[in-house]
């Protein structure tokens, strides 16, 4: 009986701070269930899928959560009203990682693994958030942090 209650991945907290990640995992799971159409517009899912997804998504909700919308009983209601709730997260998150962005220097960490998960932290917040980081960007910043005496090695 335990395994019931085993999350998959963290639940929703109703403070939305992690909601990007949240969305991301809840999104995974439902596909691998071949239940991501029951939270897109204009969805043909039958009624049994609907509440299969019902199911997973109150699930993967914080206790208060689950009570505040114990009446809606659709998934894609019940996952817009989560997105206008909690997608303000995003105009929090990505001005933070662009700062971040623009004062990574290499000479700040002790270590060139420090810096590389620095960069990773602050690029997966950036995609998360909807910008595109492309791998000429990300070399060009990698390259751009180097100490001036290691310039042979960016060229």
């Amino acid at each position: 009986m335990a395994d019931l209650a085993k999350l998959d991945f963290a639940a929703l907290d109703i403070t939305g701070k992690n909601y990007l990640t949240w969305v991301l995992d809840t999104k995974i799971h439902l596909e691998a269930a071949n239940l991501g159409d029951t939270i897109k517009e204009e969805s043909s899912s039958s009624s049994q899928d609907r509440a299969k997804a019902m199911i997973f998504i109150r699930h993967h909700l914080d206790k208060a959560l689950k009570s505040e919308y114990l009446t809606v009983e659709d998934p894609l209601a019940l996952w817009n009203d989560l997105r206008s709730r909690y997608n303000h997260q995003t105009t929090v998150i990505l001005p933070r990682a662009r700062y971040d962005w623009t004062h990574l220097r290499i000479q700040d960490f002790k270590s060139v693994a420090e810096y590389n998960s620095a960069l990773l932290r602050i690029t997966s917040q950036m995609k998360l958030c909807g910008d595109t980081i492309t791998e000429e960007t990300l070399l060009e910043k990698i390259f751009s942090t180097f100490y001036a005496s290691n310039m042979v090695l960016q060229q």
